[in-house]
């Protein structure tokens, strides 16, 4: 006991170290861990965080984060102080300050791979929702594309709009409740999107997170999905259903992303289901574009004057927050995902076509929307 209170904080440092281990390991078993992990031990793990928090109206994450931040950036510049008048000082010193954070950084991140961050190794969600990968020509991504723009138009001139932008149904603060609709639908046909959690939460310091370029955040140490609540209307119902599909255990972003669309699509009210459609169209734009920009510019011509105004809306409102901390926060993203097996980072945003396209072929080419 001696010996191990003398190198407490070497031995939470190399928690570090373990925990890359340790999801090393989990990545050769997904389907181990799908079984033991994702459908038996998260559940119990994300629904009780999820429920204990969930009595907060308030963020308890956000204030966490804030609390944390503001501690070690202190601690940091009393060290930086200590270390430049006070060499004699140790515990003030640079190099305790350090030793401190590493430590703390072991038990955070060991702590996030148990709590939440093991859900990257489970099985795909094709496997789970039985969508299988195939070869896709361009000419069905259009095809798709088509379909998506026809239902978007559709949709538009049902939901609500304000100067020509699209507004949802009621008050932002209704929205979290609101969302639970689609996925008791969407749970229906694949069970394991339902479970009982609490509602996502609006981000107070939200304007901080527009700077970081981020639409949501899932914070696992309390089970809290949370969204920026000072986006554009149109993306608030798909971002609160992409998080909300975090809180579920599925961590990769491509496959919250559909999750996102396939819950919005089984919501019952047209301001969801527009939200979740213009996710989709937005990403399988970007598909078509990467294979023909001509097309891209033949099917913009076939969407209505309001689909173009909130496309419009949204990209004038993240283009106010481009800069240095938009991109550093894209960089520490990108490198986030990929040290949790997300191979093309922040690129894999944008493979969830490939689940758009399985779902396409299994449900009859959407005849039916």
């Amino acid at each position: 006991m001696v010996w191990v209170k003398r190198n407490r904080k070497i031995l939470l440092i190399l928690l570090i170290p373990a925990g890359i281990l340790l999801t090393k390991i989990a990545a050769c078993f997904p389907k181990g861990v799908e079984l033991i992990y994702a459908r038996g031990i998260f559940p119990v793990i994300g629904r009780s965080l999820s429920k204990i928090n969930g009595v907060f109206s308030f963020s308890l994450g956000e204030i966490i984060v804030l609390v944390l931040i503001i501690y070690w950036t202190a601690s940091l510049m009393g060290a930086l102080y200590g270390t430049v008048f006070h060499k004699g000082r140790k515990r003030a010193s640079l190099t305790g300050w350090l030793a401190n954070f590493l430590a703390f950084a072991g038990v955070i991140y060991f702590a996030f791979i148990l709590v939440w961050g093991l859900n990257y190794y489970r099985l795909p969600f094709s496997e789970i929702a039985q969508l299988p990968f195939q070869p896709v020509a361009k000419e069905e991504l259009v095809q798709v594309c088509e379909k998506l723009i026809d239902h978007a138009n559709n949709l538009r001139v049902a939901v609500h709009e304000e100067n020509g932008v699209m507004k949802i149904f009621g008050t932002k603060p209704a929205l979290p409740e609101r969302a639970q609709a689609g996925y008791v639908n969407a749970a229906k046909i694949i069970p394991q999107l339902g479970g009982d959690y609490s509602p996502a939460k609006e981000v107070f310091l939200s304007e901080a997170l527009s700077y970081a370029g981020l639409s949501g955040i899932y914070f696992p140490f309390t089970g809290e999905a949370n969204f920026n609540r000072a986006m554009p209307d149109v993306m608030l119902p798909n971002t609160i259903c992409h998080e909300m599909a975090h809180q579920r255990g599925f961590a990769r972003e491509d496959e919250a992303n559909y999750i996102a669309f396939a819950t919005c699509r089984s919501h019952p009210d047209v301001d969801f289901q527009y939200s979740g459609t213009i996710l989709a169209l937005n990403y399988v734009l970007r598909a078509v574009h990467i294979s023909d920009n001509k097309a891209v510019e033949r099917l913009m011509a076939k969407c209505s004057p309001g689909i173009k105004k909130d496309l419009q809306d949204t990209a004038q409102f993240w283009s106010k927050y481009e800069g240095p901390v938009e991109r550093l926060s894209h960089d520490v993203n990108n490198l986030y995902l990929k040290s949790n097996h997300q191979k093309d980072g922040v690129a894999s945003y944008g493979r969830m076509v490939d689940l758009l396209i399985a779902d396409y072929r299994k449900n009859n080419h959407w005849q039916r929307d």
